[in-house]
């Protein structure tokens, strides 16, 4: 019985290696880890924005004056 899975475990090996590779499947995994991304930025934006530009703009009239 071990013999016969390490022959099949072999021979699935050898023919998944034979097989010329398929990379089209990596595109939806880019594409969701993009929109995802932007989704955070947008929501931290939403969040932080007025809090984030009130400190810009501390920072550049202390600069100043």
């Amino acid at each position: 019985m071990t013999r016969l899975m390490l022959m099949l475990t072999t021979l699935s090996l050898w023919a998944r290696e034979r097989r010329p590779r398929d990379e089209r499947g990596d595109v939806p995994g880019w594409v969701l880890i993009t929109v995802m991304t932007a989704g955070l930025v947008a929501a931290l934006w939403a969040v932080a924005g007025p809090q984030l530009s009130r400190m810009l703009s501390d920072a550049l009239s202390s600069v100043r004056g």
